[in-house]
Formats: structure tokens, C-alpha cells, sequence
């Protein structure tokens, strides 16, 4: 899978889980992906000072981009 690809990927997936995040007043937006395998977002709005934001990092949006590409290693938020 190019760079490009692996873009789209987890642009697709953020794009699933945007809706659940919405829902609570918050967002995501992809800061970089880093030798194609780690993912840095930034969760935004409510979810910035969310107590339980560690858990949908790892539950919810790290899960699903790895749904959508399987050789992500890592998922961290970048304050």
C-alpha cells in the first residue's frame, strides 16, 4: 500500500468514527502518519478534556483504523 493509500485508509476510518465523537461535541482530525505505521491525531472539542478520551483513542479510533489498515502499529493524540 503507497503513502497515498494508507492517507485515504485512515482518512476513511476517522470518517467512521467522526460521527460517534460529533455526537458528543467533539472531533478528530489526522496530524500525520509516520513510517507507515504510526498515526498521530488530534482529538477536538469535547474531547479534548474528556475523562474517558485515552479509552476512545484506543477503543474506538484506534480499532477502527486498524480496521481500515492493518499495518498501523500505533494511534497517539497530539495535544
Amino acid at each position: 500500500m503507497t503513502t497515498e493509500e494508507l492517507t485515504i485508509e485512515v482518512q476513511k476510518a476517522l470518517a467512521e468514527i467522526r460521527p460517534f465523537l460529533e455526537s458528543d461535541g467533539g472531533n478528530i482530525s489526522l496530524i500525520s502518519i509516520e513510517d507507515d505505521k504510526h498515526v498521530k491525531v488530534r482529538l477536538e472539542g469535547a474531547c479534548t478534556n474528556c475523562s474517558v478520551n485515552q479509552m476512545t483513542l484506543k477503543a474506538g479510533v484506534e480499532t477502527t483504523i486498524k480496521k481500515f489498515a492493518p499495518q498501523i502499529e500505533t494511534v497517539v493524540n497530539i495535544l
